[in-house]
């Protein structure tokens, strides 16, 4: 990566142009200032604060209990600590599913108190009235399609979506909408890879990955799964690029008999 594309900063216009010139966009996950503080220096171009918090951070089994108010949260703590990366905040479930007004609402509360520069929602025809109304009010909004974690309940599982005719017709259908809308990119989340191909090849705005294959314009990952903390998560789609659980429960050790030795501190750790 080169010296100027490393300190731009990213804008929607951004990413815009890098899918026209055909350059990859990198996207993680941060939920806390230390850790989008590590992944703006390292140079990636979008950061979002996933509502996977409630899964990684908080406990949950599901990401549906997480709160506006809890997003906000990490929201304002990521935007601390970023100068260059797009800052996008997941609307929760329950926010914008059945009144538009209250969608708007949210996304007024994630822009005004956290700083972040656009809100992600999930599904097509069926929020399309919240996805015009928050746009219409000048807030960048990106989609997500295909494997949408809020609906869990719904399907009941989190296997490989739109693998039959009508519902990759449909996605693909609510991608032209959501594009249309005026949505500036839109998340696929674990679908074939042919699929994706066709919908990153047939819209203008960008498509970013996550289970959806390499011919789309850009990945995104959980980086608690990708970093190794999080050992019990492992879908065909995740590379694992550190092994972290193990690193830290080895520190953790060493500073437990270091202390129970009176081995720490030693002299020179003392004033």
């Amino acid at each position: 990566m080169s010296t100027e594309t490393k300190l731009r900063t990213v804008t929607t216009f951004r990413l815009a142009e890098m899918k026209n010139k055909g350059e990859k966009i990198s996207m993680l996950t941060a939920y806390d200032y230390t850790m989008a503080r590590i992944l703006d220096k390292a140079g990636i171009d979008v950061i979002l604060v996933g509502d996977s918090a409630a899964n990684v951070v908080a406990g949950y089994d599901t990401t549906v209990p997480i709160t506006l108010d809890q997003m906000i949260y990490h929201g304002q703590s990521v935007v601390r600590g970023v100068n260059r990366a797009l800052v996008v905040v997941d609307l929760p479930f329950g926010t914008y599913q059945g009144n538009s007004k209250e969608a708007l609402a949210s996304a007024v509360r994630i822009m005004k108190e956290t700083g972040a520069n656009a809100v992600k929602l999930e599904g097509g025809i069926e929020i399309i009235e919240s996805v015009d109304r928050i746009l219409c009010a000048g807030i960048p909004v990106m989609g997500h399609l295909g494997l949408t974690p809020q609906s869990i309940n719904k399907y009941g599982t989190y296997t490989v979506r739109a693998k039959e005719e009508a519902e990759a017709e449909k996605l693909l259908s609510d991608a032209v909408m959501l594009q249309e809308s005026g949505c500036f990119a839109i998340v696929l989340e674990k679908i074939p890879a042919e699929l994706a191909r066709r919908v990153a090849s047939e819209l203008r705005i960008p498509i970013i990955g996550i289970g959806a294959g390499k011919w789309v314009d850009g990945q995104v990952l959980v980086s608690h799964d990708m970093l190794g903390l999080n050992n019990e998560f492992s879908p065909r789609f995740l590379r694992r690029y550190a092994n972290l659980h193990d690193s830290m429960a080895d520190a953790f050790r060493q500073y437990i008999a270091d202390v129970k030795q009176c081995d720490f501190p030693n002299e020179s750790e003392q004033y």
